[in-house]
């Protein structure tokens, strides 16, 4: 969908637009729907905080970051407030986070997150609470090291080692009941827009036992184990407030073609394997309300084009109802100087926004990419502005007898029942009919009645969704009137023939075709006309 339709859709047609005039203009001014995202990396102190024991200093860092992301453009902070089994919020299921104060367990003195999301809301923003569910440490494996009260050292037997590092293990029941309790205790205590795991689930490439595949009984477990949690977590945060929402960024990769003919046509790391991740599943069984796959390559990369990418999660989305971010990876240098490319080409797909990894690189403005964003964002948010028409020539309004039949059409080859009307010897077809014939092909177009201007607009490429029945209820031979409703396609306006019979509009198909660039033929031997989405109009 272009810039343009984004903004008159959401606005002249939805309601979303408010209309002010200016002398001899009408400014229509769009507020920011699309997501804008960063993520904020805690483990590690990555991006915040870069000190500890230090209130004052903490609070006024992260207003610095906050209030310079908000001047790029972005609308929504995604903080990492439970990076390693550990809390930046008040808890009674996870020690204090050893990144706030250099020792886990130890009391900040403040509520970190309480002050987040205040200064969060306060500036409109939306405040997602990212969380790992399964890590614990890192890198090491002593339980002494953690504090007294982490569920891990009370709880030996939940964890699984691998690498050096300690994991909750996602096969232990008691492990998912406490995850879904911290959720739920987030969620209850603090006014979060999201809950949101990134990609670490079972460790990467955690070994399968001996003689078992990647397809078979233990695999197709631990899969079933993540889907259990994911699951259930989904329904901890609903039950507890329905206005919460749960999204997850799984990796970029969900299965390569050559592994599975439904996965993408890429030869990287699939996440369905190497973390036991069915990110597919979660979306098309609505376990979450987004999803954000990590693409961070550039485009033209030999292994997984982010094209490519965009493409197959955005048909994987088609009709599910959750909603698709996509993640870029601005630390990488050749991702951060095609950043504003990669946002040209979500456009053009069921992108309903973008994450940014990670703060760090934004503030850094790493190869441009900060001026980049802010540039393309302060782009899109610019006011529509219309200049006011000209005094338009009266209609001369005809009265003219229209004679009912019905036509033989086919859509593609298809045969399609279509009510017609036959005035001065030149067939008449209602639009919403044609929408719906051609919905789903390359000349889909999607059309919305403007009260306000008795103004019908066209918009070439969006899916067709009906306001109503398409019958128009009384039907025979009647009388026909020039209409006055003026057409509209992206944002043009066009003169074709229209006449109005039972309050419909109806137009000439070859009108519609060359508006539309599709063919139409004419079956002299058959009476059959032919529209045919392949083809351009002749």
């Amino acid at each position: 969908m272009n810039k343009y339709l984004k903004k008159l859709c959401t606005g002249v047609l939805c309601g979303v637009i408010s209309v002010v005039s200016i002398g001899a203009q009408e400014v229509y001014a769009a507020d920011a729907t699309d997501m804008r995202a960063v993520w904020i990396s805690t483990v590690y102190s990555a991006d915040y905080p870069s000190t500890t024991n230090n209130e004052d200093a903490q609070k006024n860092e992260f207003i610095q970051k906050l209030e310079k992301a908000q001047e790029l453009g972005l609308n929504t902070v995604v903080v990492q407030v439970r990076p390693k089994g550990d809390a930046f919020y008040e808890s009674d299921l996870n020690p204090w986070s050893a990144v706030l104060t250099g020792v886990q367990g130890m009391d900040p003195g403040y509520d970190p997150m309480e002050f987040m999301i205040e200064e969060t809301h306060k500036r409109g923003m939306e405040f997602h609470a990212w969380m790992n569910p399964y890590r614990i440490t890192t890198s090491g494996t002593d339980l002494t090291a953690l504090s007294a009260d982490n569920m891990a050292r009370q709880h030996p037997d939940w964890i699984l080692t691998y690498n050096g590092a300690m994991y909750y293990d996602p096969a232990n029941g008691d492990v998912q009941e406490y995850i879904c309790d911290t959720v739920e205790e987030i969620v209850e205590n603090y006014d979060v827009d999201a809950i949101h795991f990134d990609d670490y689930f079972y460790p990467s490439n955690y070994p399968l036992p001996e003689g078992e595949d990647r397809d078979g009984v233990v695999a197709n477990e631990r899969r079933g184990n993540v889907d259990d949690l994911i699951k259930k977590v989904y329904k901890t945060i609903k039950n507890a407030d329905s206005s919460v929402e749960f999204g997850i960024s799984p990796m970029g990769i969900w299965k390569n073609s050559t592994s599975d003919d439904e996965g993408s046509a890429t030869r990287g790391t699939e996440g369905y394997y190497s973390v036991f991740g069915d990110a597919k599943k979660w979306v098309e069984k609505g376990w979450v309300d987004y999803i954000v796959p990590q693409i961070y390559w550039e485009q033209g990369n030999a292994y997984a084009d982010y094209e490519t990418l965009v493409e197959w999660w955005s048909d994987v989305v088609e009709g599910t109802g959750v909603k698709l971010y996509i993640g870029h990876g601005i630390y990488k240098d050749v991702v951060a100087a095609e950043v504003t490319e990669q946002l040209e080409v979500n456009e053009d797909y069921n992108v309903n926004g973008s994450f940014f990894f990670s703060l760090r690189d934004l503030l850094n403005n790493r190869q441009g990419c900060a001026d980049a964003l802010q540039a393309y964002y302060a782009e899109v948010d610019k006011p529509v502005v219309v200049p006011e028409p000209e005094p338009e020539k009266p209609v001369n309004v005809e009265k003219k007898w229209a004679y009912a039949g019905r036509a033989k059409v086919t859509v593609d080859g298809r045969a399609v029942d279509f009510q017609v009307y036959t005035i001065d010897d030149y067939t008449y077809f209602k639009l919403r009919d044609i929408a719906g014939a051609v919905n789903g092909t390359s000349k889909q177009f999607q059309t919305f009645w403007d009260e306000s201007n008795l103004a019908i607009h066209l918009f070439k490429g969006v899916p067709y969704s009906s306001s109503g029945s398409s019958s128009a209820g009384r039907y025979g031979d009647t009388y026909a009137t020039t209409s006055t409703a003026k057409l509209y396609c992206d944002g043009v306006k066009k003169s074709v023939s229209a006449f109005t019979i039972n309050d419909y509009t109806y137009y000439k198909l070859r009108d519609l075709a060359q508006l539309l660039d599709m063919g139409v033929t004419w079956n002299e031997s058959t009476f059959t006309i032919g529209i045919e989405t392949t083809q351009s109009y002749k």
